[in-house]
């Protein structure tokens, strides 16, 4: 099994490479749906890693793919320029896949 990454910057592609994790870099959102496309369909693909700022190119098209895709896995994980807000992240798709708001506001 095969992790990928969908990367906005090669530093991060760098650093994951040196991991092992192959990966690509795009900055349009047609790159990003492409790659996806592309590492979705590949039965050797079981992680796709995929850095903030990829995710809020086309938030709702990943968000859908999360929920609806058993395999691969779409994993959001922070790159070098800020940090991401998991515990809102986990929330939301919590609260997309069962129809309830978590929390009190």
């Amino acid at each position: 099994m095969k992790i990928m990454l969908i990367s906005d910057n090669i530093d991060t592609s760098m650093g994951l490479r040196l991991a092992g994790i192959d990966g690509i870099v795009v900055h349009e959102k047609a790159e990003v749906l492409k790659a996806l496309d592309t590492y979705t369909i590949d039965k050797e693909v079981a992680i796709i890693l995929m850095t903030t700022k990829i995710v809020n190119l086309c938030p709702d098209i990943i968000s859908n793919l999360k929920l609806t895709m058993q395999k691969p896995l779409l994993v959001e994980i922070p790159d070098r320029h800020g940090s991401i807000k998991i515990g809102e992240t986990i929330d939301n798709y919590i609260s997309e896949a069962i129809g309830v708001k978590l929390g009190g506001d």
